[in-house]
């Protein structure tokens, strides 16, 4: 697949309509003369104080705790909290990690390149399955062999878009603690929702010290501002410390965000969402009517993505084939598959494409799909 085609659904990028170009350019104007000393200094391993105590108050006010901003790490965007955490907590290569079965595939190239052994766990359409979780994470620690961490997209699951209720986070985090195992819970489209109600973040449901929490704001704002964000209570938080030595994150970036975002930031949440949201709607509505016959797919309430499944008797280079010929760009769901398996899923993404996008391409998607369609 390319992301160069012009109906690009494989990328989670966001929506370039709602991006706030004069505004932001006129909190640049207001920041940056005052920045002379911050940006001739290295920011340190925590980052941008005014930056983490606004993502304080955001995590305080979705998740009805108490956050500290020094307990806040900000981060390349949330990959490189990914990839500090793992550094930080996997001592060497063919150390093992619980994970999804199905996750994003940057996490797993990451775990890859790092020698990480992943462990999947089969997921539903509430997300992993906690029952399974339980078999296996017992059976590891039978093995003498047991995880590093237990790796999870509670919200909104990416590829998936699943929504782990209530109730399987509870199992969840009992199991981990039963082990003595620490939580790794990347919550990066924590405020991308759309419709119901939202379960707490898994940090806010239980004060257990052995959980680190990632997110960004690359998914409500902008992927290319490189923010993101880790969570840690010590002593976990200065062992992840201990493992940085990048000098810290872009200042001028964080000085911007925060000087924009400060004022209004739910205001801009709910802004980016009501576009999202109209875009998912979109594409839901575009698939009922070209693929309706052929395909099932997820109904996200949150996230940048809808999860595909293809008919059966489809020949998937076939169709890949045929999209690009067509100008379709999407991702097979084999890249988000720990163990790469050829699963009949794609995934798309629906935050960047405008509207007319959407739905020419998915018209031209199902075209496709039904040219690859294996004569019985």
């Amino acid at each position: 697949m390319t992301d160069s085609l012009p109906y690009d659904f494989s990328s989670g990028n966001t929506n370039p309509e709602t991006y706030p170009g004069e505004e932001l350019a006129a909190a640049a104007a207001r920041v940056i003369p005052g920045l002379a000393a911050s940006l001739n200094t290295y920011p340190g391993k925590l980052g941008h104080e005014g930056l983490r105590r606004l993502l304080a108050a955001r995590e305080s006010a979705r998740e009805g705790i108490e956050v500290d901003p020094d307990h806040i790490v900000l981060t390349n965007g949330s990959m490189q909290g990914v990839t500090l955490v793992a550094e930080t907590f996997c001592e060497g290569r063919g150390d093992r990690v619980l994970l999804e079965e199905l996750t994003y595939n940057g996490t797993i190239e990451a775990y890859r390149s790092l020698g990480i052994e992943m462990v999947g766990v089969p997921v539903d359409g509430n997300g992993m399955r906690t029952d399974r979780l339980a078999e296996i994470l017992d059976e590891m620690v039978r093995e003498g062999r047991p995880p590093r961490f237990i790796y999870t997209l509670a919200t909104y699951q990416n590829p998936t878009g699943a929504m782990m209720p209530r109730a399987r986070r509870a199992e969840l985090l009992a199991c981990a603690k039963r082990h003595g195992c620490l939580v790794v819970e990347d919550n990066c489209y924590g405020d991308v929702h759309y419709d119901g109600e939202k379960p707490p973040a898994l940090y806010a449901m239980d004060d257990w010290p052995d959980q680190v929490y990632i997110c960004s704001l690359s998914k409500i704002f902008a992927p290319g501002v490189r923010l993101g964000y880790v969570v840690a209570r010590p002593p976990l938080l200065e062992r992840i410390l201990a493992r940085r030595h990048d000098a810290g994150p872009n200042t001028l970036s964080a000085a911007i965000t925060t000087e924009y975002l400060g004022p209004d930031l739910w205001g801009h949440v709910e802004r980016a969402n009501a576009a999202l949201k109209e875009k998912r709607d979109t594409m839901l509505a575009a698939l009922e009517s070209h693929l309706g016959n052929y395909c099932s797919w997820s109904r996200p309430v949150g996230g940048l993505f809808i999860w595909v499944r293809l008919p059966d008797g489809l020949d998937r280079d076939a169709l890949a084939a045929a999209a690009a010929d067509r100008g379709v760009a999407f991702k097979p769901g084999s890249e988000y598959h720990v163990a790469g398996s050829d699963v009949p899923f794609i995934r798309l993404a629906f935050g960047y494409p405008d509207l007319e996008a959407i739905r020419t391409g998915v018209a031209l998607l199902g075209e496709s799909i039904r040219e690859a369609l294996v004569p019985a």
